[in-house]
Order: structure tokens, then sequence, then C-alpha cells
């Protein structure tokens, strides 16, 4: 693909993508129905994927096809695959990773840093991650190839303090309020560290780890498997790291955790050209293509983005665009965008 068409065609095409599953889920925020926010989510993503002038196919969605009415992985989406188009060859080929709604329960509590959320690549260049769970570090561009998923924890809080130039007692670490990070929250209190409790929605915290004035330094702990390779999109475009590596049933004490691997995983990852469960993933072996885009919407008020925001006669939200060309020489932009969606008449008045 072009570096045109990634970014000046299919970037503000997506933006509308994730635009429009915020706004959909943002009118069902405090509600207390986090299924139904997901599903609208879903909806109003899948309506407006499917106008993108592209040959997309999901590799990170919302499960397999018997068991998502949309959005599922393997599905075709976009304009050049709707019956009728004559010139649907013509169209980029691209892989998605998509989450309508990361944090359904923070949309359905009215809680911070809900989010919609998509990523793309050339064809191959996203990996295709079977709905389990990673042990996840992520930091950010200082502390990038200072960390190790094997290391013990006081380790790696020493070597991201050393290259922050500051005590480990400065930092905050983000970690999964679960009963299987028991050890691992000992581990951060006793190294000297402090943290950063948040009940959902790791993937939000991965960004925010790499973005400096966040307050936030790194992402450890046990996550899903599908926010990991978009948060690997998200950091390939702001130069952070993420390290992950699979954690299959046997390795989980939780029994609720257990319960939440299906029989027959090791298999499932085979079927997905996984051969090697115990393998460490960096960034690039999760988003190894070279043309990547990320493009996030705040559902509710967060860390990065703000929420949306209704008035009288339109909407408000806040939106990032990451694009990353390994081949042009301007490699990487960020782009914050806030848009005013008018829906009134010729009176109305946006605000600042």
């Amino acid at each position: 693909m072009r570096e045109r068409v990634m970014e000046h065609e299919l970037g503000l095409d997506f933006l509308r993508v994730v635009e429009s599953a915020a706004i959909a889920s943002a009118r069902t925020m405090g509600l207390g129905e986090r299924k139904h926010s997901d599903h609208v989510a879903v909806e109003a993503m899948r309506k407006i994927m499917d106008t993108v002038p592209m040959r997309g196919q999901i590799v990170i969605g919302e499960g397999e096809r018997d068991e998502a009415p949309m959005l599922y992985i393997g599905e075709k989406v976009g304009l050049g695959h709707k019956e009728g188009v004559t010139d649907g060859d013509t169209y980029p080929e691209v892989d998605i990773a998509v989450d309508p709604l990361e944090g359904t329960n923070l949309c359905a509590t009215g809680s911070a840093n809900a989010i919609s959320v998509m990523a793309c690549s050339e064809k191959g260049g996203l990996l295709h991650a079977p709905d389990l769970y990673m042990q996840k570090l992520i930091v950010g561009p200082s502390s990038k190839g200072a960390v190790s998923l094997d290391a013990p924890v006081k380790e790696n809080l020493k070597a991201i303090a050393r290259r922050l130039s500051r005590d480990i007692e400065d930092l905050v670490v983000i970690v999964l309020d679960r009963l299987r990070h028991k050890k691992l929250i000992s581990d951060i209190r006793q190294a000297g560290a402090r943290i950063k409790l948040i009940s959902d929605g790791d993937l939000s915290a991965g960004i925010s780890a790499a973005v400096a004035g966040s307050g936030v330094h790194a992402v450890m702990g046990t996550g899903g498997a599908p926010e990991g390779v978009l948060t690997a999109a998200a950091m390939k475009c702001l130069n952070g790291q993420i390290l992950a590596r699979f954690v299959l049933k046997e390795q989980l004490e939780d029994l609720e955790d257990r319960d939440r691997i299906p029989e027959g995983a090791v298999e499932r990852m085979r079927e997905m050209g996984i051969t090697d469960p115990a393998r460490v993933y960096d960034t690039d072996d999760l988003a190894p293509g070279k043309q990547i885009i990320f493009a996030s919407t705040g559902v509710t008020d967060g860390t990065i983005l703000r929420g949306v925001r209704f008035f009288g006669t339109g909407t408000r939200t806040s939106s990032v665009i990451m694009t990353t060309d390994m081949a042009a020489e301007q490699s990487k932009r960020i782009r914050f965008v806030d848009t005013v969606h008018i829906e009134g008449g010729p009176d109305t008045v946006v605000r600042f």
C-alpha cells in the first residue's frame, strides 16, 4: 500500500469508524448494560467500516463466526467486498484489529478510560491472536529495551527508574485489579513503586504509559491477547514497547480465569500460526506491519482522550490517529483530533 492510501485516505475513514462506535456506546453510558453498550458500538463500527474504500479482513475481532454476529475473526469488510462493486480489486488489502468498545464495564458504570479502537496494516502485518490471556509488560520510549518479561519485578522497576533519571518511589505502575495479580502487586509495593489499580481497560493504560506527561510509567500483568496486539500497533507508532507471552489454562491459579480459557486452546493457537505458546513476543512480533494506522476515540473521559460530549445540536469527540510507515522518511505521525459533529440547524453555535 502506498503511504498516501494508508494515511491520507484510510486514516480519515478510520477516524469516522471509531467516532461512530464511540458516539453510539456513549449514549448508553451509565445505564449498567455492558452487553448492550458493546452491541451498539459493534453495529455502528460495522456500518461505517463497510463504506471504507478497502478490502479488509478482521484478524482481531469480536469472536468466531458462530459466536458474534458482526466483526468476527475472518470477516471481510470494506467497500471492496460489497456486491455490485466492480472495481473492488483496486482497493488496498488490509488486516484489521478492532475493539469497538474497550472497557464495556467502564462505559456501563460511567467510569474513566472507555475507548473505541481499531488498527490496520498491510496483509500479514498484525499477529492473528486467539482470544486468550497474555502476560504483558508495557513501557514508553525512554525505557524501551531496558526491561525483560522474565526479569524480577524489582529489576524491571530499577531499569525504568534509571532510564527516567528518577527513583523507583517516583514510578507509577498500572495493574488490572484481579486476584491473579496478588503477588505482582505485592512485588511492586515491596520494590517501592506506586500502583494504580484499574478495573478494566489495559489497552488504554498501555497507551498512557507511552505518552510523556500521563503520569504512568509502566503497565504490568496479565490481560487479553487481542488487546495486546492492538497495544503493539499503538506502541509501534508511539515508539514504546510491549513484551508479551501467552498464558495457558494450567498457568492460571484463579478458577474464574481458568474458566475463560476454552478447551483446545493450544490447537487453536496452532491453527492461527502460533507454534510456540511459550514464546516472548516483542512489539514488532505482535505488529510486524511496515505501515500501520491506529485510531481511537474516547467514550468516557480518560487520561489521554476526553469522552463524547453531547449538546443540544450536536456531538463533540476527542480522538487520536497514529500512523507509521517504515519506508517513509518521516515514519511516525500522531494526530489528536477534536471533532464537532453538527446535527442542528443553521443557527447552531459551536463552542470551544
